[in-house]
């Protein structure tokens, strides 16, 4: 008798530990996976533009075919001084990664923004996306004169 109930015990056991059973929940579920169509959106909301040119003192800027090795020096200093406590080279962090700049943005573009941050957030339509997808991080304005900007835009060539 002792062995009928336990081999009745035993099997209830196992019978209990079989199939999982889904619970259907009424109300919102969490998704804790990662998805790829966030960043695909967040890229698309930010416009390639090469033309616009920006708002603010730089008109027109020519890049010669050789990089000037001091400048960069100089911009490199200067980007790691202040640059990169939103910016990494080859990584979004707090603001975009600065690799490839030039593929995206007008040297204009790019000098404006680094010395008129204020008014192109206020104003530029790409500086506005931008800020958008960054979570409304704002880019301060470090106060640099026109040539050491160009130090910055010097360097971010090399990259």
């Amino acid at each position: 008798m002792k062995k009928i109930l336990l081999l009745l015990a035993l099997g209830a056991f196992i019978a209990s530990c079989g199939g999982k059973k889904e619970e259907k929940k009424d109300g919102f579920e969490v998704s804790r996976t990662k998805s790829e169509d966030k960043k695909i959106q967040a890229d698309e909301g930010v416009p390639v533009d090469l033309n616009n040119k920006g708002i603010g003192p730089i008109k027109n800027l020519e890049f010669s075919d050789d990089i000037d090795k001091e400048m960069a020096a100089r911009g490199e200093a200067k980007f790691n001084a202040i640059c990169v406590a939103c910016h990494m080279v080859d990584q979004r962090m707090i603001g975009p990664a600065m690799e490839g700049v030039f593929e995206r943005r007008s040297p204009e573009w790019v000098m404006n923004m680094i010395m008129n941050p204020d008014e192109m957030l206020r104003e530029d339509p790409i500086a506005k996306a931008l800020l958008k997808e960054y979570n409304n991080a704002i880019m301060l304005n470090q106060n640099l004169n026109e040539a050491e900007a160009r130090d910055l835009v010097e360097y971010l060539r090399t990259l």
